[in-house]
């Protein structure tokens, strides 16, 4: 028998919430955009965008990995690229006034740079067109050139998923990903740009161990991560991997306590948190 979903995990929707999320589609709808709150079917998508807070999804949404927790369409594009959707993003977060952008991507295996010139050019269009709001970048597994491209354009915080524990993640992340890659990427942000914010989460239920989760913050602090997000895994559809549990919101208090005496500066520890959820507020932490 599978697990058994938990009240804890429900999303309470207020007409509010639902009023400003037809706001913030429409706004998308007009500047062609992607989100990863629609392709990775977040549980928390009518909440946050009652909110107006949203993770632009650059590159499109085609995915050249395929992990197996995560509902992102998984192809090939060849090489395509649209120039304009920085621009696209730069007005979409000005029509809308955000003050604190979330901007992601799929992976583009398919491009030299991996899509981080990409990137660069929406941190950049993003800070012209407000140049008071934060700009938080969730990023791929760039190092190296792309990765200083990236960060040459001063996003405010950068963000890199280990997603689960050392042992299971051949078994949950594509095959070109890999834990100790990840920790490398972090690390190597810090190299370069030592006081640049950094963040990364995991997903617990896809059956890691405590030992295992207390080994992965542990090393996430050995690369100088700054903020960490731990939320429970949701199967998006029933091609993902199944829950093998669902945390008790005591669990996730007590390693929200256990991970700020590792000495992580922001943490968000809920049941339906995500990277980007309340990404401005634990960003707040730091300051």
């Amino acid at each position: 028998m599978g697990a058994v979903r938990s009240d804890w995990l429900r999303v309470r929707v207020s007409p509010a919430d639902r009023e400003g999320a037809a706001v913030l589609t429409r706004a998308l709808e007009e500047h062609s955009l992607h989100t990863v709150c629609q392709s990775a079917r977040c549980p928390n998508l009518p909440q946050c965008w009652g909110e107006r807070t949203v993770t632009f999804l650059l590159l499109g949404d085609v995915c050249t990995r395929n992990c197996r927790f995560c509902a992102v369409s998984t192809g090939w594009p060849a090489g395509r690229v649209d120039c304009g959707e920085p621009q696209r993003v730069a007005r979409a977060a000005r029509a809308l006034g955000l003050r604190y952008v979330v901007l992601t991507s799929v992976d583009r295996d398919d491009l030299a740079d991996g899509g981080a010139s990409q990137f660069a050019a929406a941190v950049r269009a993003v800070r012209e067109l407000s140049p008071d709001a934060g700009v938080e970048v969730l990023i791929p597994d760039y190092r190296r050139e792309p990765l200083a491209e990236l960060l040459s354009a001063g996003p405010t915080v950068v963000g890199h998923n280990m997603e689960t524990v050392r042992r299971l993640t051949p078994a949950v992340r594509d095959r070109r990903a890999s834990y100790a890659g990840s920790l490398e990427v972090l690390a190597e942000i810090k190299q370069h740009s030592p006081t640049q914010p950094t963040k990364s989460s995991l997903l617990l239920g896809m059956g890691e161990e405590s030992g295992e989760v207390e080994e992965a913050l542990e090393d996430l602090r050995a690369a100088n991560v700054d903020i960490v997000v731990l939320g429970q895994y949701l199967r998006p559809t029933p091609q993902q991997l199944p829950v093998s549990r669902y945390a008790l919101p005591a669990e996730f208090e007590a390693l929200a306590m256990r991970a700020r005496a590792m000495g992580f500066r922001g943490v968000v520890a809920a049941p339906l948190a995500r990277t980007s959820y309340r990404a401005a507020r634990a960003y707040s932490e730091l300051q």
